[in-house]
């Protein structure tokens, strides 16, 4: 039996191919809100970022969810982006770390 097919995705911050597990999704929802995806399963248009901070400051430097998500993204959006992606940084790595190397 062939092994299963792991889909990869990039992060618009620091432009690296990674699995789509170990990249933290940003989703526009069909209501314009913008929040943190955990489960990668809601409904919208999804932007991918890597678990780190610096990757989330460098989006906010060069504006990158405002191209992935196509739409403006303010100021206060991005800073309660960070603070929610800080939250949910050690959630987000303590799940990674459980979760079994499948290469």
């Amino acid at each position: 039996m062939r092994p299963r097919k792991i889909p990869l995705r990039k992060c618009v911050a620091c432009q690296e191919m990674m699995p789509k597990k170990q990249l933290i999704r940003v989703v526009k929802t069909p209501n314009d809100e913008i929040l943190i995806d955990l489960t990668g399963k809601k409904s919208g248009r999804g932007a991918y970022l890597c678990g780190k901070v610096e990757c989330f400051k460098l989006a906010k430097k060069s504006r990158a969810l405002d191209r992935a998500l196509k739409s403006q993204v303010d100021a206060a959006i991005y800073d309660q982006l960070e603070q929610d992606f800080i939250r949910v940084e050690d959630e987000y790595l303590a799940a990674r770390e459980a979760m079994p190397d499948e290469e």
